[in-house]
């Protein structure tokens, strides 16, 4: 089955490029060493590579989510088997997390050791149509392998947040002050303020992509991209009625999820890992007449 039919992958890629060449930016108004970055490198792929290869464990706990048997939710197992089996790819273990807020979220670190979660919420909201439509979405996470993605992301972010820092810190060498005059002084402070900035911005980028991505691959799997487009409609109003208390946990496993889980005045739309559900919705639509379909429901105006 062909999954990609669209840009979103080199998008991605043109992201990855503009983080490496921030990196090397900062890097150029720091001492230039290459002991540095490669410290620098090191601390930050040993803690990212950490969480990810525990973030099943930890995005679960965080949701206080258990393992559920086929007896307890049939149909959530019937649903999760069909698309799994459709794309040619193991089960993944099943998770459901107690909390009223509707959402949705996949997580592990390859296809063979995944998990899908849903809320009690999500449950409870959604009819089965817009489940299947939103564990097709999950699936694609898993498949696609955007818990590997956003790791890189989030280790490229902190080493230029590390080499920032150092230069706030500590400074360039004088031999670059004395060789670079006033306009490498200023260079320097530009890093210093807006590396980090402009590393959390593109990382949020990188996560928006993605969730494109997931969007269209799991419409392709499910063949429904209107269920997928109800779903999300549902579940921006179901979150503004009950939103996710944000702590450490939930604030770390937000960007997983199917929708931003806190409500929009809480989050600002420039730092959002999520794109605007109404451009999500319009996308979704678009899909639909494209496969032949016609959408039957208004797209979502916030």
């Amino acid at each position: 089955m062909k999954i990609h039919g669209h840009a979103n992958g080199a998008k991605t890629a043109v992201l990855f490029g503009l983080m490496w060449a921030l990196i090397f930016a900062v890097w150029y108004f720091t001492s230039r060493s290459t002991a540095t970055l490669g410290f620098y490198a090191a601390i930050s792929l040993a803690m990212t590579f950490g969480s990810y290869w525990f973030s099943d464990s930890l995005s679960l706990a965080s949701m206080q989510a258990r393992e559920v048997s086929e007896a307890e939710y049939p149909q959530l197992y019937r649903m999760v088997r069909e698309l799994s089996g459709k794309a040619g790819k193991p089960m993944p273990r099943i998770y459901v997390a107690p909390t009223l807020s509707p959402n949705a979220f996949a997580t592990g670190r390859n296809e063979r050791h995944a998990a899908v979660c849903c809320t009690a919420g999500i449950l409870d909201l959604l009819d089965e149509r817009e489940i299947r439509g939103v564990l097709g979405h999950e699936l694609m996470h898993v498949y696609n392998r955007d818990i590997l993605t956003s790791s890189i992301a989030a280790a490229l972010a902190t080493i230029i947040s590390y080499l920032a820092y150092s230069l706030q810190f500590f400074g360039g060498s004088r031999r670059d002050e004395r060789e670079s005059g006033p306009l490498g002084a200023i260079g320097a402070v530009l890093a210093i303020i807006l590396a980090p900035i402009s590393a959390s911005l593109i990382q949020m980028a990188i996560s928006r992509t993605r969730e494109y991505d997931a969007d269209e691959d799991g419409s392709t799997l499910s063949g429904d991209p209107l269920a997928l487009a109800s779903a999300l409609q549902k579940i921006e109003r179901g979150v503004q009625a009950a939103p996710l208390r944000q702590t450490a946990g939930t604030q770390n496993v937000a960007s997983m999820m199917i929708s931003s889980p806190f409500r929009a005045a809480d989050v600002s739309r420039l730092f959002s890992t999520h794109p605007p559900t109404e451009q999500r919705i319009a996308r979704l639509h678009q899909m639909a007449r494209e496969m032949g379909q016609s959408p039957d429901i208004p797209v979502y105006h916030q």
